[in-house]
């Protein structure tokens, strides 16, 4: 009975995953974490690869922006004659400032409001409890469902009953009314909230308005940053919605994307044009950078958003 006694702490101490002498399985390393040096030498070989072919077409916009009209569609990386009086002459060829300040104008709007609107909707779906709320925010999912196309012809009815045809009111104004998609992420970060906060603010007297204002928004200001800067993209690069609004009054109401698709057929020569794509080269790389500066300073924002989405609610 001693032996068997004196024989159980040893092997527990035997045992103890503490131990770092004792023997430790192998481990599994994931296929993106290569051990071997041919292993590394192929996962960097593929990542280079891929970031080449990313980064080309942006490369050949940027040389293209330095070449003269003749040499716009010669694809060479390394322009043969340099013409850095492009950059000059694109303001005085387009009205590309005031595209840029359309389209900020509209973007920031676009983002604000859609911010805001989602994010109310999405409390109430994660504070609140009332009877058919799953169904309610299942049929606000669904709306995600359907096309684009379904719904743009009523849509356009409306405007044109509203009278805000060829104005921008159309580009911003429906997000007064918030976005699906913008309510399912913010509400997954507001059910990662203890409830207990919410609860004790009441106790204490706060109204449910000042617990969205007072404490979700606070403590969900990632949330608020990922739906704002998903939004001001989006807006920025819309075409579709320009072209339907926006099309049949003067160049200088444009957007930048529609700006750049006018530009395209100003200097086609089927219609007309001296084929001066030099100019379009270079105004499509000066309105990219804002969306690249964007991305360089929220990209943390992005990835958060991203995976905020599979969180579990």
């Amino acid at each position: 009975m001693a032996s068997v006694l004196k024989s159980q702490p040893q092997a527990a101490a035997e045992s103890d995953p503490r131990d770092k002498s004792a023997a430790t399985p192998t481990q599994r390393f994931p296929w993106y974490k290569p051990r071997s040096i041919i292993g590394r030498v192929v996962l960097w070989a593929l990542l280079l690869g891929f970031s080449v072919l990313f980064l080309y077409p942006f490369a050949w916009l940027l040389a293209a922006t330095f070449k003269p009209r003749q040499d716009v569609f010669d694809n060479r990386l390394i322009p043969e004659t340099w013409v850095f009086t492009n950059y000059v002459e694109v303001w005085d060829q387009l009205p590309l400032l005031a595209w840029i300040s359309n389209s900020l104008i509209i973007a920031l709007l676009a983002a604000g409001l859609v911010t805001f609107s989602s994010s109310l909707v999405a409390f109430g779906f994660a504070y609140f409890r009332f009877p058919f709320r799953n169904l309610l925010f299942g049929l606000v999912l669904g709306t995600m469902m359907l096309p684009g196309a379904v719904t743009m012809i009523p849509v356009y009815l409306i405007w044109k009953e509203l009278g805000f045809l060829g104005t921008t009111v159309p580009l911003w104004g429906a997000n007064l009314f918030g976005s699906a998609f913008y309510i399912f992420l913010q509400r997954q970060f507001f059910l990662g909230l203890p409830r207990d906060i919410f609860e004790a603010a009441r106790i204490d007297g706060c109204s449910y308005f000042g617990l969205f204002r007072r404490i979700a928004m606070p403590l969900s200001i990632p949330s608020f940053i990922i739906v704002f800067i998903f939004e001001f993209q989006a807006s920025w690069n819309n075409l579709q919605a320009p072209l339907i609004y926006l099309n049949f009054g003067s160049p200088d109401q444009y957007t930048v994307p529609l700006g750049i698709s006018y530009a395209m057929s100003l200097f086609s020569p089927t219609s007309g044009g001296e084929a001066d794509y030099q100019y379009v080269m270079t105004a499509a790389l000066l309105v990219t950078l804002p969306m690249l500066i964007l991305f360089a300073f929220g990209q943390r924002y992005f990835i958060e958003g991203l995976a905020g989405q599979g969180r579990k609610g």
